[in-house]
């Protein structure tokens, strides 16, 4: 939903897809830590193709930066609503 709109959303998809979206997030999660714990970010960078980690890494920040507004948000709802 775009901010500031008054659409109706369906509640019930939403929260479906944000459980599927977790579930998701979870098993990228579990392979980048594959990753992570068996080649140092050196080798990574070293001899790692380059496309695919640049992709990972814009995956990565647009994620990042997704959250970080809903973070926001979340903090803005309790400071007005304690």
């Amino acid at each position: 939903m775009v901010q500031g709109t008054k659409k109706q959303i369906d509640i019930a998809r939403l929260k479906a897809d944000l459980t599927a979206a977790g579930v998701e997030l979870l098993s990228a999660h579990c392979a980048a830590d594959r990753v992570r714990l068996k080649y140092s970010p050196q080798d990574i960078a070293a001899f790692g193709e380059r496309r695919p980690l640049e992709r990972a890494i814009a995956s990565a920040e647009a994620l990042h930066n997704f959250f970080s507004q809903i973070e926001a948000q979340i903090s803005r709802q309790e400071d007005t609503n304690p």
